[in-house]
């Protein structure tokens, strides 16, 4: 009986319910690490913008709408030329546009004048673009004043 009683002591049932008390997790600190990272990738999202502080112009023209991620062209207040947030000068633009775009002609371009630079600097930029060959370039503007579009 003595034989038995030790046999009793290894058998399935005791394993299983040592096992059963390991294998509950607790999700709990998992939730709050995942809540955390919500929250910082929400406030940090709307910063992860082009970086160039510009005042766009405002039109009536409607966004434009597509699947790839566009390259992002400046022209600020001074004249000066950025391609996303990294200021080149517009003779280095087309090197710079091959060199991103791995010589892609079909890659949207969107580019970006601040309102008060001169008119003939933001089309030299768009020309040198077209001369490249780039085929979709647009003009990004900031939509229509608040108390208009009420109207």
């Amino acid at each position: 009986m003595g034989m038995n009683s030790q046999y009793d002591a290894f058998t399935g049932k005791g394993r299983k319910r040592r096992h059963q008390a390991m294998s509950e997790i607790n999700v709990t600190p998992f939730v709050d690490v995942m809540l955390v990272l919500l929250i910082v990738f929400m406030v940090t999202a709307p910063l992860l913008t082009v970086g160039v502080p510009l005042e766009l112009p405002e039109t009536k023209s409607k966004a434009i709408q597509g699947n790839d991620e566009p390259l992002v062209i400046s022209v600020d207040q001074q004249g000066r030329v950025f391609l996303e947030d990294l200021e080149i000068g517009l003779e280095g633009l087309v090197d710079k546009l091959a060199a991103v775009t791995g010589a892609k002609k079909d890659q949207r371009i969107f580019v970006r004048g601040d309102k008060d630079v001169n008119y003939g600097r933001v089309l030299q930029v768009m020309g040198e673009i077209h001369d490249a060959g780039y085929t979709r370039v647009a003009m990004v503007s900031a939509g229509l004043p608040k108390e208009k579009s009420d109207n």
